[in-house]
């Protein structure tokens, strides 16, 4: 018997409480750094796990983190639950239709109660087997468009990891080294009067 078969026989036994968390943050979009429900909803299901919390990571109110298991290497497995603009989506409908302003019609709400029920499997397995080790799962906010892991990384909230785990909803199952390029975002704020010079550009800039 592979390791893995006894992973996907206690996965399963923690199937309907996950899913209920994803349907739960699914049904509360919240938007970078406003995920004051679904962190919340995270914390609820950590406490329920038995996980040694802490709260306001890196001064975020809405970054948690809770950890199981003892001694031996340090393992972070990251989720997120942030919603997306222009992204709202009726469950269990393979066509457009959008609902609300916000939304997870591209799989954000499973990214935080998938990775905390792999966290979960893996503890229980550990402590199964007798093994030394400790599980962390990170809530981060602002998955996209916020960097919020930049400022838990500046907090120094992974200096003691020996391995971070993430993943994405996608079309097949894999595992893959993503490279990307480093960005700096800035925010810009206009003041004055709307116009839409293209149209007519004879009275762009008229007070």
């Amino acid at each position: 018997m592979k390791n893995s078969d006894r992973l996907w026989d206690i996965v399963e036994t923690h199937r309907e409480a996950f899913t209920g968390l994803a349907d739960r943050v699914f049904e509360t979009p919240e938007v970078a750094y406003t995920e004051h429900e679904s962190c919340a909803a995270h914390a609820e299901m950590l406490e329920a796990t038995g996980a040694r919390i802490t709260r306001d990571l890196a001064g975020i109110p809405t970054a948690v983190m809770g950890e199981w298991g003892a001694g031996g290497p340090v393992i972070a497995i990251l989720g997120e639950y942030d919603a997306l603009p222009e992204l709202g989506q009726e469950p269990g409908v393979a066509e457009e239709r959008p609902v609300g302003r916000f939304g997870h019609g591209c799989g954000h709400n499973l990214l935080g109660s998938a990775a905390l029920m792999a966290a979960v499997a893996l503890c229980d397995w550990l402590a199964e087997k007798g093994l030394p080790g400790r599980f962390r799962c990170y809530g981060c906010p602002a998955e996209e468009g916020g960097a919020a892991k930049t400022f838990m990384v500046r907090a120094g909230l992974f200096d003691d990891v020996d391995a971070a785990i993430s993943w994405h909803p996608a079309d097949h199952t894999g595992v893959f080294e993503a490279n990307s390029l480093a960005n700096t975002r800035i925010d810009f704020t206009f003041h004055g009067r709307a116009a839409h010079a293209a149209g007519s550009p004879e009275f762009a800039g008229r007070r």
